[in-house]
């Protein structure tokens, strides 16, 4: 945003509240997570642990350090999050044949089979929700745009976007 784009906006209040992106994301963040937390409970998960299946069921093994990359988690924070799943009898972790120091974590046959029961978590927010596929297709692009800019402006000190505004984002991951 340029001082020309901020001019348009006139006279509106640039640090009130409900103009913040980060309060419109944190307040959204909360909103959303209070849809899945009683839909995940049946299965024994909580939102973080199911993002950490999310990423087992779609490329199991991974090490501790590459789950954390999906994720974009720190070890300090996944560490519990992995030791909670493999009481549940979920996970396992072990050390990597190849080099010792990495862990590498896999889904055990009961992890594997929750899959299936989690199939059902995507439709039940959808409905909960109340919002077409095709609205949370679009506001996972955007919010993928905003998060490349993110990573991009903390990660560089040239501001242009990480990618062409005019290119569509990758919209073939699924938006829950």
């Amino acid at each position: 945003m340029t001082t020309g784009d901020l001019a348009s906006i006139g006279n509106d209040d640039l640090l009130a509240l409900d103009r913040q992106v980060c309060f419109a994301l944190a307040v959204a963040n909360r909103a959303v997570l209070a849809v899945y937390r009683p839909i995940l409970e049946p299965l024994g998960l909580t939102h973080p642990q199911y993002l950490v299946m999310l990423a087992l069921w779609e490329k199991a093994p991974m090490s501790v350090k590459a789950i954390g990359e999906a994720l974009a988690l720190d070890s300090p924070t996944l560490s519990p999050l992995l030791k909670r799943l493999e009481t549940s009898q979920l996970i396992t972790r072990s050390r990597s044949r190849v080099d010792e120091r990495q862990l590498v974590i896999d889904l055990t046959a009961q992890g594997r089979a929750l899959r299936n029961e989690a199939q059902k978590v995507p439709v039940a927010v959808v409905e909960k929700l109340g919002v077409s596929p095709a609205e949370l297709q679009e506001l996972h692009r955007a919010l993928t745009l905003l998060n490349d800019a993110a990573a991009h402006a903390i990660t560089s000190s040239d501001r242009r976007p990480s990618r062409d505004p005019s290119e569509p984002p990758d919209t073939t991951k699924g938006t829950l």
